[in-house]
């Protein structure tokens, strides 16, 4: 009673209730007379629940099996943590009034109560922020002068047909009320460029005019012809959904806490991604609820991870025979009922990769948030779509590794001033359409994969669009639809071009009259059925991942009946109903290739022109792409780009390229060498030159050169100090002296930057390996692992020498003393016994 008494007090007696359960346990009854007992006393409400855990009876299994695997016991160890019986159900009102049917007054209550939490979630209160604009300015005004401005600057000149589309996209998004949106996008952009951080929009915004003027995006709609219905129409129904893309890591995140930052820890939050289970997941977890051992599990997981049937009872025994397990068995036969029912669950709440929600004022009133694993990030509880439904904007700052390639390259390139920009490459340059014909493409963004390396010596691009056209050729609509094949053999007129009607030519021209775009589909929809552009996408989305069967069959008889106006009946109105679709579940949007595309160019571009910067950057940022990091360095060697090795004298975390044009690789590829450990010899490295080159500090001895005049040898065991001054090599046994040693050079047409290492490759950074281990702070196996790979060859000591001079350092070294140092020998020592 006491706590009852201080829930009264404290939320008064219209706001209390004492809720009552009957789910046929014994004991039950007379715990619920305790309770009527106390209502009455305190004279609050009655109420009726069923404690629901799962929607029907046959659902308790399932419920056994999460209950065990949240207290991690199996099946036969969980004991009283199971449920008694399967009561705990969704009931219907009229089992729930047969139960309850003595105490009306709690069936009341139970209504009552559910009447005054009565909500829909369309209305949560949610309001988009409002953008700061200056004084004088409406957010629609200030948008308008911000587009005008860049569209002068874009469309040069600025010819009518942009300026009328920029009008009518301007027109609608005064309509729909969205011009904050688009501001508060831009500012993203703007804070991306005061920080110089390269972004991209990409997606459905690129069909924007708007976006193209205000910077968002690159590619121009106008002059490409792309829809703006599939970015914004008034029939759409919610917010548009702007992508961009950021280099991934660090500059990523940047951005990520300027929105934080900007709209307050609890005026933005990233959504969240509800993580299902799958084949793999589902066979570990219930295997273990089910006891089965470790081995099983293994098998089990592995056959299940490749699993795909079409009749569960009988494809499913078939496939644990060939596993070499007995499907008879009861364990298994319950295993496989579980399994199935274990499909597509929500297993846990991860973090979705790039979506932003941003409110006006606390996003926490309105929907329920959590602090993130992640420091300095908050996260929504609900995925990107039920935020979409219930009317969130969202924005997506995607991480993609090949922005940080191009941003990283660039820094080199433009080390010692500007020479490169990218929203001014050329633009038809024969090296690229070369590399891409050749299918010369390893390490190039969208067509480095085996199928794209296929398809482009029988595509062989030669302009821009035929870029576009490859990025979208190698997806699951075209190929699903069959339309690959039949493009090519068009392409090299094997195959005459036809079209499904006359009508619709000038729709598929482009494409030699095979569909390859979403937005082509839209386009013959309002041609061949006379849809608007709101009714296209609307198709589109009816048709698409969300699949409603009674939409599609409504817009489906609207497509039949608008194609039979205008005369599309027959064959030919069945294959392109058929067309649209498969596309519309997944062809690829033409705007959105073409964003891929200009990334595409511009890593073919650095790759053809400044190969070692780009290599470098690609090496940087490992992993990413298709291939292993050895695979990058030979090809990178066929396009002439030298290495210099792993150097402590040289080398800094990363990769980076040398005066002399090399690239030389960082101490990140040391397999064993902690980051820490190697970023404290690079950070000692730049110490020890800054007070070296400051003071009369000077090692003679240390003073190696680059490589061998005569035969070009870098490997430094092979260079030796004959003399003061004088050098050898040991392998073309020339001799020269200090002034005839190589002076770094940069190639032409290399693209290889001297400034952008900043660091003087022939100086030496440590006097002695002693010096490297104590300012390092290395561990033994770190300073044995650098020598035995080569990296202390500018020591003047091969690698068996280098191994002598690491036990010998590290016995005298503090932290790493594993023996104490033996006295020095005595001169009568020294001497042999005569």
């Amino acid at each position: 009673g006491g706590l009852l008494d201080r829930l009264v007090g404290t939320f008064g007696r219209a706001h209390t209730w004492i809720e009552l359960q009957r789910h046929m346990r014994r004991h039950e009854e007379s715990d619920n007379q305790a309770l009527l007992d106390l209502a009455a006393a305190f004279r609050v409400p009655l109420m009726a629940s069923n404690g629901v855990q799962f929607a029907a009876p046959d659902a308790r299994p399932l419920h056994d099996v999460f209950t065990c695997i949240r207290n991690h016991v199996t099946i036969e160890q969980a004991g009283r943590r199971l449920a008694v019986n399967a009561e705990r159900y969704l009931k219907p009102k009229a089992e729930m009034a047969r139960l309850f049917a003595d105490l009306p007054q709690a069936l009341a209550g139970t209504e009552a109560l559910a009447e005054r939490l009565e909500f829909t979630l369309a209305h949560l209160g949610y309001r988009f922020p409002q953008y700061p604009v200056p004084a004088g300015e409406s957010e629609i005004s200030f948008l308008r002068r911000l587009t005008q401005v860049g569209a002068r600057d874009r469309y040069r000149p600025y010819h009518d047909r942009a300026r009328a589309q920029i009008d009518r996209e301007l027109a609608l998004i005064e309509t729909l009320d969205l011009a904050g949106y688009f501001l508060i996008v831009w500012d993203i952009v703007n804070y991306c460029r005061r920080e110089r951080i390269l972004v991209q929009g990409r997606g459905s915004a690129a069909n924007s005019a708007v976006c193209y003027s205000l910077g968002i995006t690159a590619v121009d709609p106008v002059g490409m012809d792309l829809l703006f219905e599939r970015f914004l129409s008034e029939e759409r129904g919610e917010w548009p959904d702007i992508d961009l893309d950021l280099p991934s890591g660090d500059r990523r995140e940047r951005v990520i806490q300027y929105v934080y930052e900007r709209y307050g820890r609890l005026g933005a939050a990233m959504t969240a991604n509800v993580i299902t289970y799958r084949s793999k997941s589902a066979t570990r977890e219930l295997g273990k609820v089910m006891g089965f051992e470790d081995a099983t599990i293994d098998r089990l997981a592995k056959l299940m991870n490749n699993f795909e049937f079409i009749d569960p009872k009988e494809t499913m025994a078939q496939h644990l025979a060939d596993a070499g397990l007995d499907p008879a068995e009861p364990k298994l036969l319950r295993f496989s009922e579980l399994w199935s029912g274990m499909q597509d669950l929500p297993r846990h709440l991860g973090q979705h990769s790039g979506g932003m929600v941003v409110c006006h004022g606390r996003l926490d009133e309105i929907v329920p948030l959590e602090n993130a694993s992640m420091p300095g990030r908050v996260v929504v509880q609900w995925d990107k779509e039920d935020c979409a439904d219930l009317g969130l904007v969202k924005v997506d700052l995607l991480g993609l590794g090949m922005m940080a390639v191009l941003e990283d390259a660039l820094a080199v390139i433009n080390a010692d001033g500007p020479h490169v920009d990218l929203a001014h490459l050329p633009p038809d340059d024969p090296a690229v359409y070369t590399m891409l014909q050749e299918a010369d493409t390893i390490g190039i963004f969208q067509v480095e994969s085996r199928a794209q390396m296929a398809t482009l010596p029988r595509l062989k691009p030669k302009n821009f669009y035929d870029i576009v056209v490859e990025v979208a050729i190698i997806r699951p609509g075209p190929i699903v639809g069959n339309m690959v094949h039949p493009y090519l053999r068009r392409r090299r007129g094997d195959e005459p071009v036809t079209y499904p009607h006359p009508s619709l030519e000038p729709i598929l021209k482009r494409t030699l009259g095979v569909p390859l775009f979403q937005e082509q589909l839209l386009r013959i929809a309002m041609v061949a059925a006379n849809f608007s552009g709101g009714e296209a996408e609307e198709l589109r989305r009816a048709f698409g991942f969300k699949r409603s069967v009674a939409r599609m069959k409504v817009i489906e008889e609207k497509l039949r009946a608008g194609m039979a106006r205008n005369g599309i009946t027959g064959q030919t109105a069945e294959s392109i109903l058929k067309s649209i679709s498969s596309f519309a579940l997944y062809g690829f949007p033409e705007s959105h290739a073409a964003s891929f595309a200009l990334i595409v160019y511009a890593s073919a571009w650095l790759k053809a022109h400044y190969p070692g910067a780009f290599y470098a950057a690609m090496l940087n940022n490992y992993p990413m792409g298709f291939y292993h990091p050895a695979t990058l360095v030979k090809d990178a060697q066929r396009h002439n780009v030298l290495f210099a090795p792993i150097d402590v004298q040289h080398s800094m975390w990363d990769c980076t390229v040398e005066q002399d044009g090399r690239l030389r690789l960082g101490l990140r590829y040391v397999s064993g060498l902690r980051e820490e450990s190697g970023r404290r010899i690079a950070t000692s490295k730049l110490e020890l030159k800054t007070r070296n080159s400051s003071s009369e500090f000077e090692v003679s001895s240390l003073k190696f050169p680059n490589r061998c005049p005569k035969c070009g040898t870098d490997d430094a065991s092979m260079l030796e100090e004959i003399r003061p001054r004088l050098w050898f090599c040991n392998i073309c046994a020339h001799d020269w002296t200090e002034r005839e040693s190589p002076r770094p050079v940069v190639a032409e047409g290399s693209g290889l930057r001297p400034e952008a290492c900043g660091l003087e490759p022939d100086r030496p950074r440590f006097a002695t390996i002693d010096q490297l281990i104590q300012s390092a702070v290395l561990r033994r196996d770190e300073v044995a692992v650098l020598a035995e790979i080569g990296a202390l060859a500018s020591f003047g000591q091969d690698r068996r020498g280098a191994l002598w001079q690491v036990e010998r350092a590290v016995r005298a070294a503090g932290p790493l003393l594993d023996h104490p140092a033996q006295p020095a020998l005595a001169e009568h020592e020294q001497r042999a016994p005569s």
